[in-house]
């Protein structure tokens, strides 16, 4: 007889594996587990992620307490920062490949991270003006605008400036990372080799240029664009490629306005100590369009 879910007529149910309830041994914490089998003897957790190295990596120059909240709120950024680019290189890679299922993962998980980013100036917010004036002075010359990884993400999405390659003459190895950032096609680079060979009318100037030199929007790759969002049936993969490039620069804007408030709400209008224009430059760079005929194709569709 089969059982009955409310119990009348079941079959008897097994008898319970004693071993299924056996106690922890003594002195064993609870929820112990042997190994996975391949798994490194003894590993940690804190060995897994290097907790010692990571959570000792906080140092300090100045007394005061806020210091901490400070590095750590530029440290995980950085880390956020090293995921992106991660990220950001395969994805362009595999819009190379004509691999655009994985890509569009990858770019959806870029704009995630960006709103991670976003939430943590709201961390920063809470230093006072005070509070950042009590540190500064331990910062001497160094800047977030001096962030090779920033740079490089920002060479992949297609902001090239070549003076900023200067920027890391400092350090060699930095700086061949960087100009190696600057002289390879950016995200909008391959997603326009992209329409191109799949027989949407794109200009060969576009196809093939100095990646060193910033893109200049144009009249044929709006009207390209306008081609796959005019039938986005019979360009679905094209289609969902350009909304993927509008959520990414939609929360890249978005993280470009709350570093702008978040320094005009701690330091006011003095300059950085990187020697930029602090709440100036970062104005201007809100001006910063990088996929643009994915926006201005909308007024014409």
């Amino acid at each position: 007889m089969s059982g009955c879910p409310f119990g009348h007529g079941a079959e008897p149910s097994p008898p319970a594996d004693p071993a299924a309830h056996a106690e922890p041994a003594a002195g064993d914490p609870p929820g112990v587990m042997e190994p996975l089998p391949g798994a490194p003897p003894g590993m940690t957790y804190t060995d897994y992620l290097q907790l010692d190295a990571l959570l000792t990596a906080q140092a300090p120059l100045s007394p005061d307490h806020n210091e901490m909240l400070f590095i750590i709120q530029h440290q995980t950024s950085e880390l956020w920062m090293k995921l992106m680019l991660h990220e950001l290189t395969a994805a362009i890679d595999n819009l190379r490949r004509d691999r655009l299922p994985p890509a569009f993962k990858m770019l959806a998980r870029i704009s995630k991270i960006m709103e991670q980013m976003v939430h943590a100036w709201d961390v920063l917010a809470t230093m006072t003006p005070p509070e950042y004036s009590a540190v500064r002075p331990h910062l001497a010359q160094s800047s977030g605008f001096q962030s090779w990884q920033y740079r490089c993400i920002e060479f992949a999405m297609g902001n090239k400036n070549a003076g900023m390659v200067r920027v890391h003459a400092h350090r060699p190895d930095l700086l061949a990372i960087v100009s190696d950032a600057h002289r390879s096609p950016s995200l909008y680079d391959e997603s326009l080799r992209l329409l191109a060979r799949r027989g949407i009318a794109v200009p060969a100037a576009c196809c093939e240029r100095d990646w060193r030199e910033p893109y200049r929007a144009s009249p044929e790759v709006e009207a390209a664009w306008l081609e796959v969002y005019r039938d986005p049936e019979a360009h679905w993969d094209l289609y969902q490629l350009g909304e993927e490039l509008a959520d990414l620069e939609d929360a890249f804007r978005l993280w470009r306005f709350r570093h702008l408030t978040t320094v005009e709400r701690v330091i006011g209008f003095k300059r950085g100590t990187g020697g930029t224009a602090g709440v100036g430059y970062l104005r201007r760079m809100l001006d910063t369009v990088l996929f643009p005929e994915i926006w201005s194709l909308r007024t014409r569709l």
